[in-house]
């Protein structure tokens, strides 16, 4: 019986069945934005009737890097800034896996910002959540790409000079075909947002704001929170990329001015997956690689034997 026999099964789930049994209880720090993701990502799974045998969770370093400890599903720990890669590999070999990445603002923006670009540029099928906290957590305090400019730390004790990364402008301009911004503090949203990133066809970037109190004395700044979609101040078409940049830009620029915005901000929806794009052009094979481990008959087809041929 094969790994991947228990894809496309029926059962009725709940968010108990994505608890691990070796460590049930997450440590994060009390009042942690981490917290929020978890319960979300809880609340999506089952509502979609994903199993944990149809769900890979790849993460990277960080506070939020014990998220596939807590989460029980097919899990895999990066080193840091370098879960896309991984999670891009694993649903190129096996489609039928729902491919979750998951990192910090320091992992996804910084150190692993050239992955981020590409992958969305590519456009692979996966769901990609950022946990950003404006600040590196594990260790204790330092500015990350998404602090805002001013902001005191132990590497910027005069303050910030830097302008902070946008990462919704710098989704929608490196290719992503679903953007979307939640909050810790917005449980019911979250989950709905992260039940419809895991169901796109398509790079799925999910930039999720989580309070760190221990580190980021700030975090206070994440409450209140406007539902863009649930407001009338708002009116934009999240299927038209110039409305979605605009809207992108304004969210962005009032973050640190006391207003923050969060929903969908763009849903594209007929643009073929990298995945697809290479079935269509004949350059990989309609059935899933990861099947071939389990079939003693399968003919593997390798590239590095097509160029060692050709040196003979």
């Amino acid at each position: 019986m094969s790994a991947f026999s228990a894809i496309g099964e029926e059962a009725e789930l709940d968010r108990d069945e994505f608890t691990p049994g070796i460590e049930p209880q997450a440590t994060w720090c009390p009042g942690c934005g981490d917290f929020g993701v978890l319960k979300a990502l809880k609340q999506a799974a089952p509502e979609l009737g994903l199993t944990p045998d149809e769900i890979l969770l790849v993460t990277g370093i960080g506070c939020s890097g014990k998220l596939n400890s807590y989460f029980d599903s097919y899990g895999y720990h990066s080193i840091h800034g370098r879960s896309l890669p991984i999670a891009r590999a694993a649903k190129l070999a096996n489609p039928g896996l729902s491919v979750i990445a998951a990192g910090g603002d320091g992992d996804g923006y910084g150190i692993g910002g050239n992955h981020f670009m590409h992958t969305a540029r590519e456009n692979h099928d996966m769901t990609y959540i950022v946990f950003n906290n404006e600040i590196f957590g594990l260790t204790k305090g330092q500015t990350s790409p998404t602090s805002p400019k001013g902001h005191k730390s132990k590497t910027q004790p005069q303050g910030s000079a830097k302008d902070p990364i946008r990462p919704l402008s710098l989704a929608l301009t490196s290719g992503a075909s679903y953007i979307a911004r939640t909050a810790a503090v917005n449980p019911r949203q979250a989950g709905n947002i992260l039940a419809e990133a895991i169901e796109h066809d398509g790079f799925a970037h999910v930039d999720f704001l989580t309070q760190c109190p221990t580190w980021n004395k700030d975090a206070k700044q994440y409450v209140p929170y406007v539902d863009v979609q649930d407001s009338d101040d708002y009116d934009f078409d999240v299927n038209d990329r110039g409305e979605a940049a605009e809207m992108m830009q304004e969210t962005e620029d009032v973050l640190h001015e006391g207003t923050v915005l969060t929903g969908r901000f763009y849903v594209e929806e007929d643009r073929p997956s990298y995945q697809q794009e290479k079935i269509d052009q004949g350059q990989m094979p309609e059935e899933p690689l990861a099947e071939r481990y389990f079939d003693d008959s399968a003919d593997w087809q390798r590239t590095a034997d097509e160029l060692i041929a050709r040196h003979r």
